[in-house]
C-alpha cells in the first residue's frame, strides 16, 4: 500500500458533496483531511492546526458568484498562515477571479469538476511550496537551491545562463522532456534583475486552442458568453517579471502569429478591446521538439523563431552526464527525505553501478520519480535495486553495454544464491515476474537446482 504523504489539507466549500467528494480522494494520499463548509471557521482551524495547503472554494451565498468572498477569504489566510498555501476552486466561467487571486497569492487554482489526476499533482506541487515556505519563513529568503553537477555540457549550460541573466534577452531552453527546463528556467529569473517580480509559468502544449487568446492575453467583460469581468491573461500578470512559455513548440501554425504580434510590440490586447496595454516582460521558452526541423517544414514560424532565441542553451539528456547520476540521486534523495520525513533513508551499496548504466530516457524527471517511488514502497532504511526498478527493463546486447549485461547476470546470481535458488524469492527481490526472471536465467545460461 502506497505511504501517505505527511501534509494536512482543508477543503472549504458550501456544497457538502464536494467535500465528500475531494476529501475521498485526498486521504488516500494525504495524512489528514480537514473540511469545512463554514469558511468562518477557517480561522479556528488555521489556529488550532499547522495547515499545509486549502483548497479553497470562492463562492459560498446563493446569488452571489463574484468570488468576492474567496478573495476575503484567501487574504485571511495569507494574514493569518503565511506559510500556508492556497488553491483556489471555481467554475469554468469565473476563471477571472482565480486569475485575480494568484496576483494576490494564490498558488494556482483548479475548476470545478475537477480531473482527479490534475487535483492530486497540483495539490502534491502546493505541498511542496509549503515545505519550501516553511524552510524560509525564519530567514530572508534566498535562491532556490538546485543542483547543477560537474559535467562539462550542464556547467557551461548555467554559466551562459547566469551571464545572460542579467540582461533582459530572450531565452531558448532546448532538452528532451524532463531534463529540468522549468527549473533552469527558474533559475535565470532568480538571477536576474526581475527576481523580486512574478515569474509566471504556463505549459503551451496542455493549453487548448480555444483558451490560448484568453488565457495568454486576458479579456474584457462580454467578449465571450461567461466573460462577467475584466481579466488580466498570463502576460500582463508577469509584467515586470517573467513569462515562461513552456513547449512552445506545440503551439499551432494559425496561432503563432498572435503570439509574435505580442513579442514585436510589447504590447498585448485583451479580447473584447481594441486599445494595447503595454509590456515589460522577460520570456523564457522551451520545447522537446527539434524546432529548427519544424521551421524547414513549415510547422513553426522562422520570424517567431528568431524573436525568441535572442540566446539559445541546450541541457544535455542524463545520459550525457553520467558522472552527475550519483551525485544527483543523492541530492534528490536528501530532498524528498525532508519532504516524507525519511532523513535518514540511504541506497544500498550496490545502486550506483546500475544507475550510472541505466539508460533514464524520461532523464531527470524518471530519476526523480523512481526515487520518490523507492522511498513510499522501501520496508527499512535502505533502497535497493528492487525499490528503484532498475531491472525491470531489456538491455540491447551492444559491445557498450556489454558490462551492464554482466552487472544484471552478476546481480540475479547473488539474489539466487542469497534465496536458497528459491525462484518466486530471487524474482519478488529483484522485481521480476516469474517468467521474466527465467528468460532470464535461459538468456545468461544460469543454472539453478530450486
Amino acid at each position: 500500500m502506497m505511504r501517505k504523504k505527511q501534509a494536512k489539507i482543508l477543503i472549504v466549500d458550501d456544497q457538502e458533496e464536494i467535500l465528500f467528494s475531494a476529501k475521498m480522494i485526498l486521504k488516500k494520499h494525504f495524512e489528514e483531511i480537514f473540511t469545512t463548509n463554514d469558511p468562518k471557521k477557517i480561522i479556528t482551524i488555521l489556529g488550532e492546526n499547522q495547515i499545509d495547503v486549502v483548497l479553497l472554494d470562492m463562492n459560498y451565498r446563493i446569488g452571489f458568484e463574484d468570488g468576492r468572498e474567496g478573495i476575503h477569504w484567501l487574504k485571511e489566510i495569507k494574514i493569518l498562515s503565511p506559510k500556508t498555501v492556497v488553491l483556489l476552486m471555481t467554475a469554468f466561467g469565473k476563471i477571472e477571479t482565480a486569475v485575480e487571486g494568484m496576483k494576490m497569492g494564490a498558488f494556482d487554482y483548479i475548476l470545478k469538476p475537477w480531473d482527479n489526476d490534475t487535483l492530486l499533482s497540483t495539490i502534491d506541487k502546493a505541498v511542496v511550496e509549503s515545505r519550501k515556505l516553511s524552510r524560509t519563513s525564519n530567514s530572508e529568503t534566498v535562491p532556490k537551491k538546485h543542483f547543477i553537477g560537474n559535467s562539462q555540457k550542464i556547467k557551461q549550460a548555467y554559466s551562459i545562463a547566469e551571464k545572460v541573466a542579467k540582461t533582459d534577452a530572450n531565452v531558448l531552453i532546448l532538452g528532451e522532456n524532463g531534463t529540468g527546463k522549468f527549473v533552469f528556467a527558474e533559475h535565470i529569473h532568480q538571477h536576474s534583475n526581475r527576481k523580486d517580480k512574478p515569474f509566471i509559468h504556463i505549459d503551451l502544449g496542455s493549453l487548448s486552442e480555444n483558451l490560448f487568446e484568453s488565457e495568454l492575453f486576458g479579456y474584457a467583460k462580454g467578449a465571450f458568453t461567461d466573460a462577467k469581468t475584466d481579466t488580466p491573461g498570463r502576460f500582463e500578470i508577469a509584467n515586470n517579471g517573467t513569462i515562461f512559455l513552456d513547449e512552445i513548440g506545440n503551439i499551432p501554425l494559425h496561432l503563432q502569429s498572435k503570439l509574435l504580434n505580442v513579442l514585436q510590440t510589447k504590447k498585448v490586447t485583451r479580447l473584447g478591446e481594441s486599445k494595447p496595454r503595454p509590456l515589460n516582460v522577460r520570456i523564457i521558452s522551451a520545447t522537446n521538439s527539434d524546432i529548427k526541423s519544424e521551421v524547414e517544414n513549415k510547422t513553426f514560424r522562422e520570424d517567431l523563431l528568431y524573436r525568441i532565441n535572442t540566446m539559445e542553451i541546450n541541457l544535455p539528456p542524463l545520459r550525457e552526464r553520467k558522472d552527475d547520476i550519483v551525485p544527483m540521486a543523492q541530492f534528490l534523495l536528501k530532498q524528498l527525505g525532508e519532504k516524507y520525513n525519511q532523513s535518514e533513508v540511504i541506497f544500498d551499496t550496490n545502486v550506483a553501478e546500475y544507475m550510472i548504466r541505466y539508460p533514464w530516457k524520461g532523464n531527470i524527471r524518471e530519476l526523480e520519480n523512481k526515487i520518490e517511488r523507492a522511498l513510499i514502497m522501501s520496508d527499512d532504511n535502505t533502497i535497493s535495486l528492487t525499490d528503484l526498478d532498475l531491472l525491470s527493463f531489456e538491455y540491447s546486447e551492444t559491445a557498450e553495454e556489454y558490462p551492464l549485461l554482466e552487472m544484471e547476470k552478476n546481480a540475479i546470481e547473488r539474489a539466487l544464491f542469497k534465496n536458497n535458488g528459491n525462484i518466486s524469492k530471487t524474482a519478488e527481490e529483484l522485481g521480476l515476474s516469474r517468467a521474466s526472471l527465467y528468460r532470464r536465467l535461459e538468456k545468461f545460461d544460469i543454472k539453478n537446482n530450486d
